[in-house]
């Protein structure tokens, strides 16, 4: 036997908590990020001098028609998004999600953000951020939020730990976001002009 003291009175000293992630900066980072990316394209908009021009997509009578038969796709697949998120979460009483409704998910999304891109170059290389009456301000500005509120959206998914409010809050944001867009370009095109391609 040892004449060595040990002392059973006291624990073994607990290993150092981790350093803190900053709770704050999860939250803050996405944030400052989109709203970068949202008034990035706000002021290129409004510093860029508009073309006039754009490229049209074939089958379309002109890119006016494209792009609201574009804005048309996207909504509608935001639509897609909106109820397979609810089904996913289970929010519709009575319906259980089937395997393939997180795949639906994420190609609508994906599908409807690709429509989404050429009519938002068409906007900002053709036409700019314009503020010459009430429904194309709140469409450029719609236009800069749905952008801005999709990155923070992005962001919020990929990253680990985050609240589980914010995805569910900047998804709802970019859905509001893109509904706006369409009714006031698409269905004011086609409530102007009649339902054409």
């Amino acid at each position: 036997m040892s004449d060595e003291y040990v002392d059973t009175a006291l624990p073994p000293a607990a290993p150092a908590p981790p350093p803190a992630t900053g709770g704050a900066a999860k939250i803050l980072v996405p944030l400052a990020i989109g709203g970068a990316v949202a008034v990035a394209l706000g002021v290129y908009g409004r510093l860029h001098e508009p073309t006039n021009i754009a490229v049209n997509v074939a089958g379309f009578s002109g890119p006016l028609a494209a792009k609201a038969w574009l804005a048309t796709g996207a909504a509608t697949l935001a639509v897609v998004q909106l109820a397979s998120a609810l089904v996913m979460y289970g929010k519709i009483p009575g319906v259980r999600a089937p395997s393939w409704i997180g795949t639906l998910h994420r190609w609508s999304g994906r599908v409807a953000f690709l429509l989404a891109v050429p009519v938002a170059i068409h906007c900002l290389y053709a036409v700019g951020f314009e503020t010459y009456e009430p429904r194309v301000l709140v469409h450029s500005l719609l236009g800069c939020f749905f952008f801005g509120a999709f990155t923070v959206k992005m962001l919020t998914l990929s990253r680990k730990g985050m609240p589980g409010w914010m995805l569910p809050l900047f998804g709802g944001l970019v859905f509001t976001g893109l509904v706006g867009l369409w009714l006031t370009s698409s269905l004011w095109f086609f409530t102007t002009f009649g339902v054409k391609f």
